[in-house]
């Protein structure tokens, strides 16, 4: 019997490094579509969370992770499917650069069939650009390629000299000029949260106009999408069983794939937000995602009646995980780079005091009592406490980050910002009384 497959327009938007403008076109795009009234559903590769707040504003729709190693080939494949069976386009924004890490933005690309479309800065770049683009369309023999586009191009005329420096073959899609003010807003973890960016719908309709003057105005080829193979059932383990999320500008950071488990696990999900509310929803476990708490210390700090909450779940000993920017808010204090120090809730003892560089960036693998989950950390924060971890993490390329895993009668907490589809036994015995 044939594999069931849908079909739909689609492109992976890459380039030949970070910073070359990914999010920005690739959220102009969906934002131009869906001004034409397409359905656009668009996916960020690796693990990131910023991006996908831009790329969601863009397109109407939450943005979901596809990367081979987190979630693995088949859960990648379920995604893809089930967007095409009601988009009228998919795109997909690259990590890094194309070719960059294992499993790389190209191995995503070849292994679905989608066509690459390399993004280029072009600012500092004369007919080099010609020879990048060749690099890139021919490095990797069998990867589809779209085609190339300049991005912040000086005028007409630098753009002309450009296009003619590509070489025979290699298909253009244009050039798209430099307009500082349409530029994505960053900080220290990459962009500004979308929720922040107060014009964010204003530079979305500039940054959509620029398409119409570029080959990317049309829909791409569609691309043969496959159906997965039946996916292994897992049982209603959290049936019943309410979990409080936090989730505002302080915790901010969650995959939407990881909500979606925790429902399919059965769990009922109540937000609430540690910067404005007082006291948790009714609910059995707590789930205290990444964010930036460091740039809400005050508010943090002077909402005591939710630490209170917090630290009476804890007394209960009922289960909670603190991921990140959730485990420092559960230390007794945080420190940003300006020196200000906010007293946190606490639970564990500790002090941890933002860098003004970046102290850790890698994938790990974190080995929690009841299976392995998979994830990344990424963070500019030292944290200096006594407590001994449970285990630590590794990477899975070699490197020498090890994140701590600590316990505390059923608070798990860790740098780590896990996966929850890498091992939804695993996620769901976090959570389990």
């Amino acid at each position: 019997m044939s594999a069931v497959v849908r079909s739909c327009p689609a492109l992976f938007v890459s380039a030949p490094a970070s910073g070359q403008g990914k999010t920005t076109l690739t959220a102009a795009l969906a934002h131009y579509h869906r001004k034409l009234g397409r359905r656009v559903r668009v996916f960020k590769s690796g693990p990131d969370f910023l991006d996908p707040m831009i790329l969601e504003r863009a397109s109407g729709h939450p943005v979901y992770q596809l990367d081979l190693w987190m979630g693995g080939a088949d859960h990648c494949r379920q995604l893809l499917f089930d967007a095409a069976a009601e988009a009228e386009l998919i795109l997909v924004e690259g990590a890094m650069g194309l070719f960059d890490g294992a499993p790389s933005s190209a191995d995503l690309a070849a292994l679905f069939g989608i066509p690459v479309l390399a993004l280029i800065d072009a600012s500092a770049m004369a007919q080099t650009f010609g020879a990048v683009a060749h690099g890139l369309a021919t490095y990797r023999p069998g990867l589809p390629f779209a085609g190339v586009l300049a991005n912040r191009v000086a005028g007409t005329r630098h753009a002309e000299m450009l296009l003619d420096s590509l070489p025979p073959g290699l298909a253009s899609f244009g050039a798209v000029f430099h307009d500082p003010a349409a530029a994505l807003p960053d900080r220290h973890l990459g962009l500004v949260q979308a929720e922040e960016v107060a014009d964010l719908d204003i530079r979305l309709e500039s940054l959509a106009a620029k398409i119409a003057a570029t080959g990317l105005r049309e829909l791409p080829p569609a691309v043969d999408f496959a159906a997965p193979p039946p996916a292994m059932r897992f049982s209603a383990v959290l049936a019943g069983q309410r979990i409080a999320v936090a989730r505002d500008a302080a915790f901010s950071f969650l995959y939407p794939a990881n909500l979606d488990v925790l429902r399919a696990l059965g769990a009922e999900l109540h937000f609430f937000s540690p910067l404005a509310d007082t006291e948790l929803p009714d609910a059995d476990s707590l789930y205290l995602p990444g964010g930036y708490p460091e740039l809400h210390l005050e508010r943090l700090q002077v909402n005591a009646a939710m630490r209170d909450a917090i630290r009476a779940h804890h007394a209960r000993g009922k289960p909670m995980l603190a991921e990140c920017g959730g485990m420092l808010y559960l230390l007794e204090s945080l420190t940003d780079t300006a020196g200000r120090r906010g007293e946190m809730a606490g639970l564990l003892p500790g002090h941890a005091v933002q860098q003004p560089r970046l102290a850790a960036l890698a994938l790990q693998t974190a080995p929690w009592p009841k299976g392995e989950l998979r994830g990344h950390t990424f963070h500019h924060t030292r944290l200096e406490s006594p407590l001994t971890p449970l285990a630590r993490g590794s990477c899975p390329n070699g490197g020498a980050t090890a994140e701590a895993l600590y316990r505390d009668k059923r608070l798990s907490a860790s740098y780590i910002h896990a996966y929850f589809p890498s091992n939804p036994p695993a996620a769901a015995a976090l959570f389990q009384p």
